[in-house]
């Protein structure tokens, strides 16, 4: 029978699971380059398992010169479901190529401040939403070790890999669809909380890009999260007979607000929102949204993979937002 020490080694699991240290290393370092038989990796796992071993981070990074830690920054922001279901998506095909992802409560910091934060923990990658760092940014995180930084945002960094979200397609494909139902005086809605004008703006500038020429008029319509924003807006209407309304979440809001005036949806003002989310199928009239089609978390975790593993190559550039319309009753 094998005792159990206090603080198990590799060594133990290693007699417990009857193969060498070398084969427990290969197996609980996910080691490609050797070749270890499914059984013997069954075996090794198990008895980590029994024994409670725990290998030791800073170790393994000694031996591999570099950390498996992917620093995930806090967006500024508030994320939506959809963004967020992106990011869950993002750090278990993270977690399946054998990297530890860290999630960084950077609120309160920003850009070269914010880099340097992230930098003392000496990440192997770093994953940046929004817009928030710079070249220089970049700079320190890469002396400090870092392998890969990769931005999800609408603009390139200067040095990191790049994924581009076209937010003006969004707005482009809401207001198109308003004009082809009929609106011609339409409202985008702009939040007015701090952080979203990064992607509201775009949002905006689309709008009035598909519309140049037609005839239609484009609105900016301030609205914060709030009913009582929503139904001061909505007592005081200008007058617009149609509405993209920012995202899903704003145009339930808005829609709730315009019915308690008594405007009617969509005969007196259509709406549309972004994201496709499943709450906006209950309300009734249903809501249209822009669906928005974000990359595959495992496309962004191979793009990290292929970073650390070749360092020096020139950044990547995707551009991955694609979208579309779903129309429901509210248009």
């Amino acid at each position: 029978m094998v005792q159990i020490p206090n603080t198990p080694t590799s060594a133990d699991v290693a007699r417990l699971a009857g193969v060498s240290r070398a084969t427990v290393s290969y197996v609980l370092n996910n080691t490609s380059a050797v070749r270890i038989s499914e059984p013997t990796r069954r075996r090794v796992h198990e008895a980590a398992r029994e024994l409670g071993y725990v290998p030791h981070a800073a170790a393994r990074s000694l031996r591999a010169g570099h950390s498996r830690t992917v620093l995930m920054p806090a967006p500024a922001v508030p994320v939506g479901v959809l963004y967020g279901t992106f990011l869950n998506e993002v750090q278990g095909a993270l977690g399946r190529l054998d990297y530890t992802v860290v999630q960084y409560g950077s609120v309160g910091l920003e850009g070269d401040e914010a880099a340097r934060a992230w930098a003392e923990l000496r990440p192997v990658a770093v994953l940046v939403p929004g817009t928030g760092i710079g070249p220089r940014g970049v700079g320190i995180l890469k002396r400090s070790g870092a392998r890969a930084v990769v931005t999800l945002g609408p603009e390139r960094v200067e040095g990191a890999h790049a994924v581009l979200m076209d937010h003006e397609a969004v707005g482009r494909c809401a207001a198109t669809h308003l004009h082809e139902r009929g609106g011609r005086r339409i409202g985008v809605v702009v939040p007015e909380e701090p952080g979203l004008e990064v992607y509201s703006g775009p949002r905006l500038a689309g709008a009035r890009q598909a519309l140049r020429d037609t005839g239609a008029t484009v609105t900016a319509v301030p609205l914060a999260y709030t009913e009582r924003s929503a139904a001061r807006l909505a007592a005081d209407w200008p007058g617009l007979d149609a509405v993209f309304a920012y995202n899903d979440e704003y145009a339930m809001l808005l829609m709730r607000a315009l019915q308690d005036e008594g405007l009617r949806i969509p005969e007196d003002v259509a709406v549309i929102g972004a994201d496709d989310l499943m709450l906006g199928r209950l309300l009734r009239p249903r809501l249209s949204s822009v669906r928005i089609e974000l990359p595959s978390g495992r496309d962004l975790a191979a793009l990290v993979d292929r970073a650390v593993r070749a360092p020096g190559g020139e950044p990547e550039v995707h551009r991955v937002l694609g979208v579309s319309v779903v129309r429901r009753e509210s248009t």
